[in-house]
């Protein structure tokens, strides 16, 4: 289909100050390199897809921030060293309980610690910070 109903359809008409840019190669490289390893992973990839190309009001951006990562005890780094943790003990993951115990409680312990680190190094705080300046900037 051709003239100016197809262009029509076709253009997207938003303001350079509204319109989203596309993914930058890190995070699209980043994404690509997860591909195909478990539907689980699929969908976390599509979440972060989602998260990084949907239009969002500051007001959500802030929520979003502090949901991922600046929460403690209630943010997806919370998740993802949970998962760790029950993805590297044995009791949790029947999938490793073949292995040679002495070897399972290195793979548990290096899981906890792990999952220790993230806790305790995590940047929480400063991304609570930019979270609570893009609450304080939009609503006073």
């Amino acid at each position: 289909m051709n003239g100016p109903a197809s262009q029509a359809a076709s253009t997207v008409r938003t303001s350079p100050r509204s319109a989203m840019p596309p993914i930058g190669p890190d995070l699209a490289g980043a994404l690509d390199d997860l591909e195909y390893i478990h539907p689980g992973i699929d969908l976390i990839r599509d979440g972060i897809r989602l998260l990084a190309t949907e239009r969002l009001t500051a007001d959500r951006t802030q929520t979003l921030l502090a949901a991922l990562a600046g929460s403690d005890g209630a943010d997806v780094l919370t998740l993802l060293t949970l998962l760790i943790q029950r993805l590297t003990d044995a009791d949790t993951n029947p999938a490793l309980r073949r292995i040679d115990p002495a070897l399972l409680a290195t793979i548990r312990a290096l899981g906890d610690q792990a999952a220790y680190t993230t806790h305790e190094f995590a940047p929480r705080d400063l991304v609570a910070e930019a979270s609570g300046l893009i609450y304080e900037a939009t609503t006073g």
